[in-house]
């Protein structure tokens, strides 16, 4: 199959807005597909690299883009073995080597092939084809039930081969697909509310409420007493995590699965920086102690556990671990116990608490309704100071905000971040008319505006960072509302944003 298929395919989910007219796109694109080439189709398809991380930066893009082939001859696999050479490179001179492979393949690759090419490896190729779309597509390319094939992607942790076993073997061929230990599957994810009574209400009877931390999903398998440690994005950081291996390799267990955090605790128990942690997931030599606390348990000495209720799963971890691993918990049906136990959270410097009914399964890769996180929020007025042009769908709309706070001081305003989370159509469609008319400047994909436009934004914390003049940006930050009756100078200053910082 050529990469021209691929990317005309792409190019047509973008362009369509209909969910179903996208998943029939998808279905057919998969059904051309040969059997080798299924999980790079679905991995693409779905602005993935299957490689994950090849070392390839923009610079080394931009560069690569003089020319360009007239006619399309590469093919899905000659395309993934060139992403595999270019990502296996390393030691002395692998900057020059990884270049002219990434020039070579540039230069085999037609216009729009290089375009495609550099969305897929800066992960910028938004599409519309987000995974639960996929995997309606491969559900619908291999005439099996979604719910089959959505099951076996959790817990094989992957769409892409549980996409070519679908197509190649059917149903029986998704029915091989269970959970093993040492093969990470994807954890579940926690919906939101507002508050804690929001929450309960969601929840039948009493509920589970635990502690919500700041620190680095972790799940771990132990077989025999070989222990390996997985990210939320699945990425293996065994290597990493020596004193956490220690401790995990002593449990009384053969084979477990346990979902948990991993986060650096200052000598008074109080987390330190989120930054401090994610350092210290990134490599073992920079001297930070990393504490770990589990909340559920998938596997046990031969039992699954992945469909009993979140109770027994919890007693289970109760029974394997000692006292200080174990995610602090209180079992309740009262919102004032709940609150309370949520300031006490609040109060040793955590993110919040996750809500969790007792009866509920361990809905692996999704947002599943049993699982019901609550955070305070924290809201500030910015100014707009510059804009992005969005891609895929949004294409010819303005969409990535830079965002500045006023710094008095000086008058003019510090960056804090980017963000284009949260805009509907019908703001997208305004901040591009509104943005154009503000224009002082642009480049080839930043439009610079005078700063008038205030908007009101949510976020999840504030976190240091080289990468902005404050040495600070907002974590997860997202629009709620433009705000029309405020001007540039009632934006709130980079004072109250370094206040907000757990270092201040």
């Amino acid at each position: 199959m050529q990469l021209a298929s691929i990317v005309t395919v792409s190019e047509e989910v973008a362009a369509t807005s209909g969910r179903l007219a996208k998943i029939a796109a998808l279905a057919a694109a998969l059904r051309e597909a040969g059997p080798d080439e299924v999980p790079i189709a679905v991995a693409y398809l779905s602005g993935d690299l299957p490689q994950r991380q090849i070392g390839v930066g923009w610079a080394t893009l931009r560069d690569a883009t003089g020319t360009f082939a007239a006619n399309p001859t590469l093919t899905l696999p000659e395309t993934d073995a060139a992403f595999s050479a270019i990502g296996a490179v390393a030691g002395a001179g692998s900057v020059a080597v990884r270049r002219a492979l990434v020039a070579d393949l540039f230069g085999r690759a037609t216009a729009a092939e290089q375009q495609f090419i550099m969305r897929l490896l800066s992960g910028e190729l938004r599409q519309g084809a987000l995974e639960g779309v996929m995997t309606d597509a491969v559900a619908k390319a291999a005439e099996v039930p979604v719910t089959s094939v959505r099951r076996a992607a959790m817990l094989r942790g992957s769409l892409a081969p549980v996409a070519a076993a679908a197509l190649s073997g059917g149903e029986s061929a998704l029915a091989g697909f269970g959970l093993e230990p040492g093969q990470p599957v994807r954890p579940m994810l926690a919906a939101s509310a507002p508050s804690i009574a929001d929450a309960l209400d969601k929840v039948p009877g009493q509920a589970g409420v635990e502690w919500k931390l700041d620190g680095i999903r972790v799940q771990a398998h132990v077989v025999d007493g070989d222990v390996r440690l997985f990210t939320r994005t699945l990425d293996d950081i065994t290597s990493r995590m020596p004193e956490v291996v220690a401790i995990l390799a002593a449990l009384p267990a053969r084979t477990a699965v346990l979902d948990g955090e991993l986060i650096a605790l200052r000598p008074d128990g109080r987390p330190m920086a989120f930054q401090d942690t994610a350092s210290r997931a990134a490599s073992s030599g920079s001297g930070v102690s990393l504490s770990a606390f589990f909340f559920d348990v998938l596997h046990l000495d031969g039992a699954d556990l992945i469909d009993q209720p979140y109770a027994r799963r919890r007693a289970a971890l109760a029974g394997l671990l000692p006292a200080a691993m174990l995610m602090p918990q209180v079992v309740t049906g009262s919102a004032d116990e709940a609150t309370a136990f949520f300031k006490d959270a609040l109060a040793h410097g955590h993110e919040g608490v996750v809500v969790k009914s007792l009866d509920g399964v361990y809905a692996a890769g999704r947002r599943g309704a049993g699982w019901i996180k609550v955070k305070p929020r924290h809201t500030l007025d910015l100014v707009v100071i510059a804009v992005e042009w969005g891609h895929g769908r949004r294409h010819g709309w303005l969409s990535n905000l830079h965002l500045g706070a006023r710094d008095p001081e000086t008058g003019g305003f510090v960056m804090l971040g980017k963000t284009f989370k949260g805009l509907t159509d019908e703001l997208l469609t305004w901040q591009t008319t509104r943005l154009l008319e503000l224009e002082t400047r642009r480049d080839s994909y930043t439009v610079y505006v005078r700063p008038e436009l205030v908007v009101e934004i949510a976020f999840d914390g504030v976190q240091r960072s080289p990468r902005y003049p404050g040495g600070l940006a907002l974590r997860f930050a997202r629009v709620l509302r433009y705000r029309d009756d405020k001007s540039a100078a009632d934006a709130d200053t980079i004072g109250t944003v370094r206040a907000l910082s757990p270092e201040s």
